[in-house]
């Protein structure tokens, strides 16, 4: 019997599943504040006693979810996009568009309310680099040069576009601010899978 080889996708969406169950049984608000990304704490403006250190927390940020539907739908999405995105990047530039997109998610979030004390938590920043690489790679949409901008980046730039819209019709759907929804998250992972996408598929076609 051959044992089929484990994508890294759908080890990081077993092990998000696993810890959002662990944190049932700790307590989803413990969980969430010793584990999520709090961006006050980057310029030191608030200590959180307990808290992970404040390096790691955009990591440990995507394994917490608010509740089942949360959950259920982020991994969705995550394998649904990230099954065809990790066979185009290979498993290790996959991890570590993942991780990347989860750095860039919280940077953005920062960078939108750098004294903000909301908790931020999920992994929707991080699979927004993952989605962003999918719609890159895989539309069928043609597209054209503008000027002297070639194609792909035009494409880039529209689906870049057509993303931090659709995040902020969000926003305005639900109001700015209490929505509990993290827009800023969302756009920049979202950014920067459309970056990496490229160089990305160039490492990996020139290291196969």
């Amino acid at each position: 019997m051959t044992l089929t080889r484990l994508r890294a996708v759908d080890v990081i969406a077993v092990v998000t599943a696993i810890a959002w169950l662990a944190a049932q049984l700790i307590g989803m608000d413990r969980v969430a504040e010793a584990g999520g990304f709090v961006p006050a704490r980057v310029g030191g403006l608030v200590d959180l006693p307990g808290a992970l250190p404040v390096w790691l927390t955009p990591f440990s940020a995507t394994l917490i979810h608010a509740d089942a539907l949360h959950l259920a739908f982020n991994l969705l999405m995550l394998v649904w996009t990230g099954r065809q995105v990790e066979q185009a990047l290979g498993p290790k530039l996959f991890v570590a568009l993942y991780a990347v997109g989860a750095v860039a998610a919280a940077a953005a979030q920062w960078a939108l309310g750098p004294s903000s004390l909301a908790v931020m938590i999920g992994a929707s920043g991080a699979i927004s680099a993952i989605v962003a690489v999918y719609a890159l790679v895989f539309s069928e949409q043609r597209v054209r040069a503008i000027g002297p901008i070639p194609p792909h980046v035009v494409r880039a730039l529209w689906l870049g576009a057509a993303w931090i819209g659709i995040q902020l019709l969000i926003g305005l759907g639900f109001g700015m601010g209490g929505s509990g929804i993290a827009l800023g998250a969302h756009a920049g992972g979202f950014v920067a899978g459309l970056l990496l996408a490229r160089p990305m598929l160039r490492w990996r076609f020139k290291h196969r």
